[in-house]
């Protein structure tokens, strides 16, 4: 069994409008629904969409989808807008994929290599990442000396050493429903932001003796969040370049 979870609750400060951040058009359509197309692509069983700011924009857009929808009162960070989506899945046993509503050129063909890796390796959690010449403030893929998945350390929390590394998370992933949950609830708030990061379920796996891997992205552009108008038609410039080699 195939699920989706799609984080949708992000209030998008830095956006300045008053649509939902995941509404907002690129390449000619809402974000989200260049994500959901991904996921349906897919088949999946279920899919949940985590909503909280404008929440009711988002319902509104997505209302003839076969989709579930959960609700993100507060801001608390991605583990717990995942944890916002934990009832749909109660009884389900199969791979979960988390997916973020405002990663518009994430392609299919993408995920069901994501997912194929994830199976090859029997892991509990798969993370896909990207490599960029200028890795900015996104978290770091930390690797052993064989090249083995270590941890992610997000950039608030890194050192200059750590932010040197130009392997970033992603933010995507693949879960098995299995491993997830019970992880979820090991998951505190002893970093910089004060907030229940989702990245930390990767060392929480570790620690119990379970099978984590990362694998990057073929086009680093396809992982990318947008964050500020002024970055939609330079990111679909470089993508539609992508798509002509």
């Amino acid at each position: 069994m195939i699920g989706a979870i799609i984080l949708a609750a992000g209030e998008g400060k830095r956006m300045l409008s008053d649509r939902a951040k995941v509404l907002v058009e690129v390449a000619g359509r809402p974000m989200i629904d260049s994500v959901l197309e991904a996921a349906n692509a897919l088949e999946p069983n279920k899919i949940a969409i985590v909503v909280g700011n404008r929440m009711e924009q988002v319902i509104a857009h997505l209302r003839t989808q076969r989709v579930v929808f959960c609700v993100q009162l507060e801001q608390r960070g991605t583990a717990d807008a995942v944890k916002s989506a934990a009832a749909p899945f109660e009884g389900f046993d199969g791979e979960i994929f988390v997916l973020c509503g405002d990663t518009p050129f994430i392609r299919a063909e993408t995920l069901k290599g994501l997912l194929e890796y994830h199976h090859s390796l029997g892991a509990a959690a798969t993370v896909l990442t990207a490599i960029h010449d200028d890795p900015k403030e996104y978290g770091r893929i930390l690797r052993d000396a064989d090249g083995e998945f270590l941890s992610i350390v997000e950039f608030a929390d890194a050192d200059e050493s750590i932010r040197a590394i130009k392997e970033v998370n992603g933010g995507i992933y693949v879960f098995d429903s299995k491993a997830l949950w019970p992880a979820l609830e090991k998951i505190g708030t002893a970093n910089a932001q004060g907030e229940f990061y989702l990245t930390d379920i990767f060392e929480i796996l570790i620690r119990e003796n379970k099978k984590v891997a990362a694998i990057p992205a073929e086009n680093p552009l396809e992982t990318a969040g947008i964050n500020r108008y002024e970055q939609i038609e330079e990111y679909e410039r470089i993508f539609s370049a992508k798509q002509q080699d």
